[in-house]
């Protein structure tokens, strides 16, 4: 049993759409693909995987640093104690040998790309969902039925507040109960209207989280907290920096709502140090950490562990990026959910064919792997790289 090859094709998911911080008129992610020499059901078994919105592709890091690790490294070292399976740890170690502590930056998009179709590889060669696989691990009870919340409500040239109420009512009619929208790239004054609107628009039917992709300074942050905790919002999501722990101790002074942040530090360490200096509160705040943007599921379950030994329950975590790999780590290590694009970034975000939301939640269904398969676009994208 053996990797024998890895693959990565740059593709672009472009849109006109823009947060607080930045456009997506040229945004890219990175496909991988891990081709192994195991065959199931008359097919050879590949593994994979890309990297969430809002961090580009990883090409060169992948391709010239990262993948030829995994295929120098003998083969018998990348497999588990019985021989019978890759083991995804060894295979972690293999693409981060010498490597220095810290610089948690692009490079650990690149590994958490190839993480992700390496446990996609380890499940289908077992035949099994990867929650489930991860549920038995860990000792747990897998719990398929995951918490989605819908993301949007961008800034898109000409979109005026009827367009954004009739996104967030596009969303209730698909069984959302907690939509997001975007704030900061605007006034205050203009996104206090938006907001309003969006507000009037879902009524009871659902609540509303605001995020402002960590644009402002202490004193804007300040304000909007001021503004905000006149309504009864979800969440108010990333006002600064992601590395500014100051700023957002200050703010729970300000703002005794809940707050979001996370998606944008990218190891257990930065973890940590957000718990510790970042005034989070774990009764009522939520940790958005992305596994395909911080070196994958072997270090989220390192991450996850400084969360018990600080005190916090994984049902706090919300992952950014709306991709099956989170899904399948919030059913089967028990997450609080995940966030879900149901128009944008495709074939990428989503769920599988057929799976629908129901009363803010949906049903995982029994695909080997990460579920891929299951969604026609993606995967036909996908085999076109690996076969």
């Amino acid at each position: 049993m053996r990797i024998v090859d890895v693959r990565e094709v740059t593709k672009p998911i472009s849109s006109p759409i823009r947060n607080a911080y930045i456009d997506f008129t040229r945004m890219t992610t990175s496909l991988v693909a891990v081709v192994t020499d195991v065959v199931r059901d008359g097919r050879r078994v590949v593994g994979y995987g890309f990297n969430s919105n809002g961090r580009y592709g990883q090409g060169g890091l992948i391709r010239e640093r990262f993948a030829p690790r995994l295929l120098e490294a003998d083969p018998a070292a990348l497999l588990d104690d019985a021989g019978s399976n890759l083991d995804p740890d060894r295979a972690w170690a293999a693409l981060m040998a010498n490597e220095k502590p810290g610089g948690h930056g692009e490079r650990s998009v690149a590994v958490g790309t190839l993480d992700m179709a390496i446990w996609d590889a380890v499940a289908k060669i077992e035949g099994r969902p990867l929650f489930r696989l991860l549920a038995e691990r860990h000792g747990r009870v897998a719990e398929p039925r995951v918490f989605v919340y819908a993301a949007g409500g961008y800034y898109y040239p000409g979109k005026d507040t009827g367009a954004l109420r009739a996104e967030m009512r596009r969303y209730l009619d698909r069984g959302y109960t907690v939509v997001k929208m975007k704030i900061g790239g605007a006034p205050l004054d203009e996104d206090r209207a938006r907001i309003e609107a969006v507000l009037a628009e879902i009524g009871g039917a659902a609540r509303l989280a605001v995020d402002a992709n960590g644009r402002f300074d202490l004193d804007t942050a300040v304000a909007y907290a001021r503004m905000l905790r006149d309504y009864p919002l979800f969440w108010y999501e990333e006002a600064g920096d992601p590395l500014d722990y100051a700023l957002q101790a200050a703010l729970a002074d300000h703002y005794p709502g809940p707050m979001a942040t996370g998606e944008n530090l990218f190891s257990h360490q930065d973890a940590r140090n957000l718990l510790r200096h970042g005034g989070l509160r774990p009764d009522r705040d939520w940790l958005q950490f992305d596994c395909a943007l911080s070196y994958g599921l072997c270090e989220y379950r390192r991450t996850l562990k400084v969360l018990d030994e600080m005190g916090w329950s994984p049902r706090r975590c919300i992952p950014h990026g709306g991709h099956q790999m989170s899904l399948n780590i919030a059913a089967g290590l028990g997450l609080g959910g995940n966030e879900s694009y149901p128009d944008l970034f495709q074939p990428y975000g989503g769920f599988p064919d057929g799976v629908a939301v129901e009363d803010g939640h949906i049903l995982m269904p029994d695909l080997p792997g990460i579920g891929f398969e299951g969604k026609a676009e993606l995967i036909r994208v996908m085999r076109d790289l690996a076969e």
